[in-house]
């Protein structure tokens, strides 16, 4: 498992960074996960902030922030959870939304991973639903 200190991120647009964020999220996503191809690609990709993490020189995650402020499609390579790499991805693009003037955040966090978002602050809004089979709960930050 990587080190914290031998994680590196990028930050950049579709273009730059979407062909490793693609292979990334169609490895968790759609493989693991058993999203249908065609509700892990969308068009927002191109209108979307992206992160990667790098270990070395190999990309390991990936997690993406619209125009509206929802951070989503965080996906970490199963070898490399637990190492603070979603916690890394999650706490740039909250700065980055920040930076550009967003008063909050949201995201739609897979049931499971609510204490992992819950820990950084998010609160939960509404009940569980279901997205691509997969129970889901809606949750927000608001910045100070």
């Amino acid at each position: 498992m990587a080190r914290r200190a031998d994680i590196r991120l990028a930050v950049g647009d579709w273009n730059a960074l979407g062909k490793e964020a693609a292979a990334i999220r169609h490895e968790v996503f759609v493989i693991e996960q058993q999203v249908p191809l065609e509700l892990e690609l969308d068009e927002m990709d191109a209108r979307s902030l992206h992160v990667l993490a790098y270990c070395d020189d190999e990309a390991i995650a990936t997690a993406r922030l619209l125009p509206d402020g929802h951070i989503g499609r965080m996906a970490v390579r199963e070898a490399y959870r637990g190492a603070g790499v979603g916690s890394r991805m999650l706490l740039a693009l909250m700065q980055a939304a920040r930076s550009r003037g967003d008063r909050l955040v949201r995201l739609n966090a897979q049931r499971r991973a609510e204490a992992f978002y819950a820990r950084h602050g998010f609160v939960r809004e509404g009940e569980e639903f279901l997205d691509a089979g997969i129970p889901h709960i809606a949750m927000r930050y608001r910045f100070e």
